[in-house]
């Protein structure tokens, strides 16, 4: 197998519990992601701030001038365009489908130049537990396909209600990729499906912390897969591997580090048996 199409890193890179577990007391923030390249080895990272808001043009320049050539930046989607829309917590300002359209084109404005340099991996676009499975909701994804035009598209859905064929198929017939995942076995959660729908294969890993629905966000990732859970993926792997171009592996355990631990790891593991 052709380690070179697997890519791994973690969704995210500077939070302020990984000062010590991951990086030195004494690094400047400034220098997080030259560390994250050149010392702790990665090479593709799951931008994850772009879904709290809106990247200004010139933050995504300065990253991408810190990185190698090679690097790859894989984008997740602002949440006002995933998540706020469907929202009915939301009674003041909750966008309408028109805004959310606005929100996309703000949105490739920001990360251009990822793109201009030639670092622009896949779009992410993760929808919320709200977001259930039915025609309009299909056509939604549509159309924020055809607001992405030119940018390639993978989808993570977080409701159970999505895991089946019609989904499977929805997204083939539209050349959208399919993010597989690992997460907690809750009843309203998506179960790992092993599903490629394009030439791009998608695993993100969320940690099984069953406290997931109450626990506040600073905790809700707070688990480190142990080496038997690791080493339990790699058969899946081979066969999303096998299924696609280009595989990225995403580590979202985030919480003191340990998505840094456990990417390394199965980093190692798959050299090893691979």
């Amino acid at each position: 197998m052709d380690l070179t199409r697997i890519k791994i890193g973690t969704s995210g890179f500077s939070f302020p519990d990984w000062k010590g577990p991951v990086y030195p007391e004494g690094l400047d923030k400034k220098e997080y992601l030259v560390f994250y390249e050149k010392q702790l080895g990665f090479h593709t990272l799951e931008v994850n701030s772009t879904y709290y808001g809106i990247m200004a043009e010139k933050t995504a320049r300065a990253m991408e001038l810190k990185t190698g050539r090679k690097f790859e930046f894989i984008v997740k989607g602002f949440r006002g365009f995933t998540h706020d829309p469907f929202d009915d917590r939301i009674t003041k300002g909750r966008p309408s489908i028109e805004q959310a359209m606005v929100n996309i084109e703000r949105f490739k404005a920001g990360i251009k130049p990822f793109a201009d340099a030639g670092k622009l991996g896949p779009i992410l676009l993760q929808f919320p537990v709200f977001f259930y499975p039915k025609h309009e909701n299909r056509d939604y994804i549509l159309k924020c396909k055809k607001a992405m035009a030119g940018l390639e598209m993978v989808i993570e859905f977080r409701n159970s209600g999505w895991a089946k064929q019609e989904t499977i198929d929805f997204l083939r017939d539209n050349q959208m990729g399919y993010c597989a995942v690992d997460e907690p076995k809750l009843p309203r959660l998506m179960p790992f499906v092993n599903e490629v729908t394009s030439d791009t294969g998608y695993f993100r890993l969320h940690g099984r912390n069953t406290n997931w629905f109450n626990a506040p966000a600073s905790t809700r990732y707070d688990y480190l897969y142990s080496e038997e859970e690791l080493r339990s993926f790699l058969p899946e792997i081979k066969k999303m591997a096998e299924k696609s171009k280009v595989l990225y592996i995403f580590f979202n355990n985030c919480h003191a580090g340990s998505a840094v631990r456990n990417a390394q790891r199965m980093r190692d593991l798959m050299g090893e048996l691979f």
